[in-house]
C-alpha cells in the first residue's frame, strides 16, 4: 500500500513529502561499548566514565559483546541481512562532549545490512499495511551531554553518556506523511522493546530520531532534504514533519531554494530553525579506525542469536488474529509488549480469547488510562481477571455484576471470588424469585403493558430494566428475558 492521501496544497498545485528516519536506539546493556563503565541512567554526572570514555592516552578500546548481539538481534527481527564481516571506522569531528575528538562508528562496513519493517499507517483500519525499507543498522558510541546555565557564559558537560553504545537504524525515504512517519516509529521501538536490545524510553533519551524532509511534485526527481536532529517523541516527529514540509513548500513556491542543512524542532511553538549546514561524510574524514579489528561473527554467534528471540508483534498479532480475535484488537494487543505478555497469561490462565480481548481492550485499558497506570502497575493481575471472565462464562456473574465487581478489584486488589462472596453479587438464575418480581412489575405498570400488547414491543426494553433494578441487577438477563416473554404474552 503507498499512502497518496497525504498532499500539501500550494499555490503552484500539489506537493508529495518525502520522509526517511535515522534512529539512535541506546543497547540495552550494562556497560558501555568500549569500557566496562556501567550505563545507568540519572546517575550522578561524570560518575560513570572509564579511562577510555575519557581519551587518556594510551588506553585502547575492547568491543563489548554483548552490544554487537543485541544488534544483530534487532537486525534479524526486522529480517535484516546480517553482515559475518564488518568494520569500525573513526568519524572525525571535534565536540567537548567527545573527549576522543573523533567518534567510532560504522560506515563503510556496517554490521547489518537491509531489512524491512511493515507498518499500519491507519490504526483503524490494521489490515492497510505498507512496508518500509532499512538501509541499514550500524552500531557506534554515543557522546556525552552539554549543559548551559541561564546566562550563556559557562557550559558544562556529563560524560556518563559518552562511549554508550548506540544503533543508528536508517530507512529509506519510502514514507510519504507524518502518519507513516509515526507508524514507522511506533512500530521500530515495539520491535526493540519484545527483543530487549533497546528500552525504547523516548523521554530519557534511549530512543531519537533526526527526521530528513524533502518535497517535490508528485513524479518529480527527490528534491534537497533537511535534517532535523534529535527529536525525541512519536508526536513531535509527526509535527516536526509537517511544519519542515510546509516551510519547504513555501521556500519554493516564492521562488527560494532548499538548503541541505541540519535543523532542530522547538517543542514549544512546532517550528524548525537552522542549526548548522549538513555535512557530507567526506567532511568527517572517515577512516578505519587502526586499534580495533574487523568484526567476525561465528555462525554458533548468530545461531544463539537467532534462538535467543522472542516471538516479534506480527507474528503474536497473526496468532491472535487464529484465534478469533479481531484485526483492530491485536493490533492493540501487540501494540507494547507489556502489554501482550499480560494478555498471553490471561489466555494460559484459561480465559476464552475474544471474550478476554474484548475485556481487556475496553474494561482493563479503560480503567488503566483512567486512573493514570499502564499494564505493568495493574491492581489486577492476569489470573485474577481469568478468574472474573470464568464467573462472567459460567452465569455467576451478570455483564453489569462483573464491572462492579471488577471497580472493587481495582480499588482493593482482591480476588473476585471473594469480592462475590463478601458482597453478595452473585447473579441469581431462580426462576421462582424472577416470576415474582416480574409479576410486581407488571402489576405496577398497566398502561405500558396495554400499550405492549397493544403492539408497542419496544417496551419490551423497560420492562427488563425495570426487572433488573428491582432485583439489584443481579438477576440473570437471559433468565428474565425468557420468562418477561411468557409473562407478557
Amino acid at each position: 500500500m503507498t499512502d497518496t492521501s497525504y498532499r500539501i496544497q500550494g499555490a503552484t498545485g500539489e506537493w508529495e513529502v518525502v520522509i526517511g528516519l535515522e534512529v539512535h536506539a541506546q543497547v540495552t546493556s550494562n556497560a558501555k561499548l568500549f569500557s566496562g563503565a556501567a550505563t545507568e541512567f540519572g546517575a550522578e554526572p561524570n560518575t560513570q566514565v572509564s579511562l577510555v570514555d575519557a581519551a587518556m592516552p594510551g588506553m585502547l578500546p575492547v568491543p563489548n559483546m554483548e552490544c554487537i548481539r543485541q544488534a544483530v538481534r534487532t537486525g534479524m527481527a526486522i529480517d535484516a541481512q546480517i553482515n559475518r564481516w564488518s568494520r569500525f571506522d573513526r568519524k572525525n569531528y571535534f565536540y567537548a562532549d567527545l573527549p576522543q575528538g573523533y567518534q567510532i562508528s560504522q560506515l563503510y562496513h556496517p554490521l547489518v545490512g537491509e531489512g524491512t519493517v511493515e507498518i499500519s499507517p491507519d490504526d483503524k483500519n490494521p489490515d492497510a499495511t505498507k512496508v518500509i525499507g532499512v538501509e541499514r543498522i550500524h552500531v557506534e558510541q554515543d557522546a556525552g551531554k552539554l549543559m548551559h546555565d541561564q546566562h550563556p557564559t559557562r557550559s558544562y558537560v556529563d560524560l556518563n553518556r559518552s562511549g554508550v553504545a548506540l544503533m543508528e537504524i536508517v530507512s529509506r525515504p519510502d514514507m510519504r506523511s507524518p502518519a507513516e512517519a509515526g507508524a514507522y516509529l511506533r512500530k521500530l521501538r515495539a520491535i526493540l522493546r519484545y527483543v530487549g536490545s533497546c528500552d525504547g524510553n523516548m523521554e530519557e533519551g534511549s530512543m531519537r530520531a533526526d527526521v530528513n524532509v524533502s518535497v517535490r511534485k508528485p513524479g518529480d526527481e527527490l528534491g534537497t532534504r533537511t535534517e532535523t536532529k534529535n527529536v525525541n517523541s512519536v508526536r513531535f516527529v509527526m509535527a516536526a514533519i509537517e511544519y519542515e514540509a510546509k516551510r519547504q513548500v513555501e521556500v519554493l513556491e516564492d521562488g527560494g531554494r532548499i538548503v541541505q542543512e541540519t535543523r532542530l524542532f522547538n517543542v514549544e511553538s512546532g517550528t524548525t530553525r537552522s542549526m548548522r549546514s549538513k555535512e557530507d561524510a567526506h567532511d568527517y574524514r572517515y577512516f578505519p579506525d587502526p586499534d580495533l579489528l574487523p568484526l567476525e561473527l561465528e555462525e554458533d554467534f548468530l545461531a544463539d542469536c537467532r534462538a535467543s528471540l522472542p516471538e516479534l508483534p506480527d507474528a503474536k498479532r497473526k496468532r491472535y488474529e487464529a484465534l478469533g480475535i479481531s484485526a483492530y484488537q491485536a493490533n492493540v494487543l501487540t501494540a507494547e509488549v507489556e502489554a501482550a505478555r499480560w494478555f498471553d497469561t490471561l489466555l494460559e490462565a484459561g480465559a476464552k480469547p475474544v471474550a478476554a480481548a474484548n475485556w481487556t481492550t475496553s474494561e482493563l485499558f479503560g480503567a488503566l488510562n483512567r486512573t493514570g497506570r499502564d499494564i505493568a502497575t495493574s491492581p489486577v493481575s492476569p489470573t485474577q481477571a481469568a478468574e472474573l471472565l470464568a464467573l462472567v462464562a459460567d452465569g455467576t456473574l451478570s455483564g453489569s455484576l462483573a464491572k462492579q465487581v471488577f471497580e472493587v478489584m481495582l480499588e482493593t486488589g482482591d480476588a473476585p471470588a471473594k469480592i462475590v462472596e463478601d458482597r453478595g453479587l452473585k447473579q441469581t438464575s431462580d426462576t421462582g424469585v424472577i416470576e415474582a418480581v416480574i409479576a410486581e412489575v407488571i402489576a405496577k405498570n398497566p398502561n405500558q403493558l396495554a400499550q405492549y400488547r397493544g403492539g408497542k414491543e419496544t417496551l419490551f426494553g423497560f420492562f427488563v430494566g425495570q426487572t433488573m433494578k428491582a432485583m439489584g441487577g443481579k438477576a440473570n438477563p437471559a433468565v428474565v428475558n425468557e420468562l418477561l416473554k411468557k409473562a407478557l404474552g
